[in-house]
């Protein structure tokens, strides 16, 4: 099978290679634009599973159980100090903001998130290309935008996997981190941690090395450095988000 890899271009065809021998993979990678379709595909699956998510009706589901919830409060505590008008016109009100939260949940998951594995890649190629040209090596941008697009068919499994949860849990508040592994209703750094992410960063060291960008340490280095900064990153979303 790695002959095979070795005197074919590098295409779609691979990327499932990415999941049992990556190394045969970025063996074929070179300094030309034959990520391109890789890409495309990547980023229309990704835009497949979004669609999926709304498929399910549980989008829906959950923000209508979101608006019940606000207009019983205001029913609660509301109805006795306003008049028929105002309480009219206050249930009016989320119902409104409730339209405007399921379009923008439905244009999250078909729009913004395909958008940011396309960012994602360009600031991660254009980080590693000045770490390379600091180095004194060449570096090539093509190369590392390979390594990005077919890391990111590793990704692309977890999003699938969130997917399948949310069909069988029936419901949209699922993750594939360790945040499980935390106290319920606390927040903890173990919400940050998600293993298809860390498994996307040995991909992309293994990717620097295999093709000779960085050298061993420096690319294990990088990776390494830039994980930690998204990890940190997350984290602190993690205990803004709960106020602690």
């Amino acid at each position: 099978m790695n002959e095979a890899i070795q005197t074919t271009p590098l295409g779609v065809r691979h990327a499932l290679l990415m999941y049992a021998s990556p190394r045969s993979v970025f063996a074929r990678v070179e300094d030309t634009g034959a990520y391109g379709w890789s890409l495309a595909t990547l980023i229309l699956l990704v835009t497949l599973i979004g669609y999926a998510q709304i498929q399910t009706g549980l989008i829906d589901r959950n923000v209508a159980i979101q608006t019940e919830a606000q207009l019983a409060e205001l029913e609660k505590t509301q109805a006795d100090l306003l008049d028929r008008a105002e309480l009219r016109d206050r249930m009016e009100s989320i119902h409104k903001q409730a339209e405007f939260t399921r379009m923008m949940v439905r244009l999250g998951v078909v729009i913004a998130a395909p958008l940011q594995f396309l960012v994602s890649f360009l600031l991660i190629s254009a980080v590693l290309y000045a770490a390379v040209a600091l180095t004194g090596r060449k570096p090539e941008y093509q190369t590392l935008m390979s390594i990005c697009v077919f890391a990111g068919f590793i990704e692309l499994a977890g999003y699938a996997l969130r997917l399948g949860m949310m069909l069988y849990y029936k419901t949209t508040e699922v993750d594939t981190t360790l945040g499980a592994l935390a106290a319920p209703g606390k927040p903890s750094v173990l919400a940050a941690v998600d293993p298809f992410q860390i498994w996307f960063w040995l991909l992309v060291a293994t990717g620097l090395i295999v093709t000779q960008q960085l050298s061993n340490k420096m690319a294990i280095t990088m990776c390494v450095a830039i994980y930690l900064l998204s990890f940190g990153a997350r984290a602190a979303m993690q205990f803004a988000g709960t106020g602690a």
